[in-house]
């Protein structure tokens, strides 16, 4: 008996998606395509937890444009899986930024102020890395500005802006964002090829770190 056109069509359809369905979600990773390898591998600052390190600074805007993409799938990370921001330094603009990420940090305030202080520069246009025009805008947030200009000026806060300009450049790190997971593989949305394309390279990196770590993906 002959199959007709139609019917042909309609099986050929059904195999199709059969073998879409069965085909691996990402493509396999491959290094200089969609992550580079971080030679030499860098130590973690996650104990057990697999690290993924997002170098990031408030003077860019393509860091703006990553975080209503990033934050949600970092908030569904897997237990086993440790999300942290590192300011990158490259210049003295982004060494102030810095700063102002680490004082953020060291009053308890970074949840309230980093996605204001994002606003704050891209949005409204106010240059945050004139002192005077910071304090005033932190002020303006509810924070006490003298505190936060003591710990802008402390110790502490210098000690590790300077520590993240040095991993800055010990992890090679040449534009922002980028992504770093478990010290080794080293991504960032252009790589990937845009900001929601760089979501699945992550959770692939994490798979991998895990495998070489004996776990299950």
């Amino acid at each position: 008996m002959k199959l007709n056109f139609a019917v042909l069509r309609l099986l050929f359809s059904v195999l199709f998606f059969a073998l879409a369905w069965s085909a691996p979600a990402h493509a396999e990773l491959v290094p200089g395509k969609q992550h580079t390898l971080i030679s030499p591998a860098q130590p973690t600052e996650t104990g057990k937890n697999i690290e993924v390190l997002e170098f990031f600074s408030y003077a860019c805007p393509h860091c703006n444009d990553l975080e209503p993409v990033l934050n949600p799938w970092a908030k569904k990370l897997p237990k086993d899986v440790t999300f942290r921001r590192l300011p990158a330094v490259f210049s003295d603009v982004y060494m102030i930024y810095a700063r102002i990420f680490y004082t953020a940090e060291a009053m308890g305030m970074l949840d309230k102020l980093h996605p204001a202080i994002f606003n704050a520069v891209h949005v409204q246009r106010i240059d945050l890395s004139k002192e005077k025009t910071l304090l005033e805008w932190v002020a303006k947030q509810g924070v006490d500005s003298q505190k936060f200009s003591a710990m802008y000026a402390s110790f502490s806060v210098i000690s590790k802006a300077q520590r993240a300009k040095q991993l800055t450049r010990s992890f090679a790190i040449t534009g922002v964002p980028s992504m770093a997971v478990e010290g080794k593989y080293l991504t960032s949305p252009s790589q990937a090829g845009g900001n929601e394309q760089l979501l699945p390279v992550l959770d692939d990196l994490i798979n991998k770190a895990r495998q070489e770590r004996g776990g299950k993906s």
